[in-house]
């Protein structure tokens, strides 16, 4: 799961929220320095990722990656499944997608000094083009990608597989639609 799931799947207080994105941007980070709810939510994520990554759905979805993204198949599912999320969002939550984002960006700056540089550096970025609320298009899942692709040290490629998206659209939206009520139902019990 990428930014947006881990972010619906947090219980919804600031402290939550932060630690659910902290779990993609905590590499060096001291864990144990971390208020004790945003360290339980970043626990909970890796929790998440795990979970996701064993599961034969999100499997199916990986081996639909072409042999060319193979090797960014899980990040490229991660991408795409929140776009599905954002995409369906009434389906998911009461909350309008909006709103729901502008208060991830106003947990992120209450606690902005426990954010890792990276994360605290691209946040104003983050907030004032509303990433959050733009995975519903796809054309933002393709900005998404080229910001990703700008992460790695060499070439990748990765900013080029939009085309993975929606070459298997209506295969991936299935995916998503069957696995993400599983990892909801045991997201309550990771």
């Amino acid at each position: 799961m990428n930014y947006l799931a881990h972010l619906l799947l947090a219980d919804g207080t600031s402290e939550t929220l932060v630690g659910g994105l902290l779990g993609d941007f905590a590499k060096g980070l001291d864990v144990s320095s971390l208020p004790a709810a945003v360290r339980a939510a970043l626990l909970q994520h890796r929790r998440i990722d795990a979970f996701t990554d064993s599961h034969e759905t999100v499997r199916r979805s990986r081996a639909r990656v072409s042999r060319q993204f193979s090797r960014f198949s899980g990040i490229l599912v991660d991408v795409f499944y929140d776009h599905f999320l954002a995409a369906d969002w009434p389906s998911h939550c009461i909350e309008p997608l909006p709103a729901f984002s502008k208060r991830v960006y106003g947990a992120l700056h209450e606690h902005q000094r426990l954010l890792p540089l990276r994360l605290s550096r691209v946040l104003p970025r983050m907030a004032s083009e509303d990433w959050l609320s733009g995975y519903a298009e796809i054309k933002n899942v393709g900005h998404a990608l080229a910001g990703l692709e700008r992460r790695f040290k060499r070439p990748t490629g990765i900013s080029r597989a939009l085309g993975e998206l929606t070459g298997n659209y209506e295969a991936l939206r299935a995916d998503f639609a069957h696995f993400f009520p599983i990892l909801r139902k045991a997201a309550a019990d990771l």
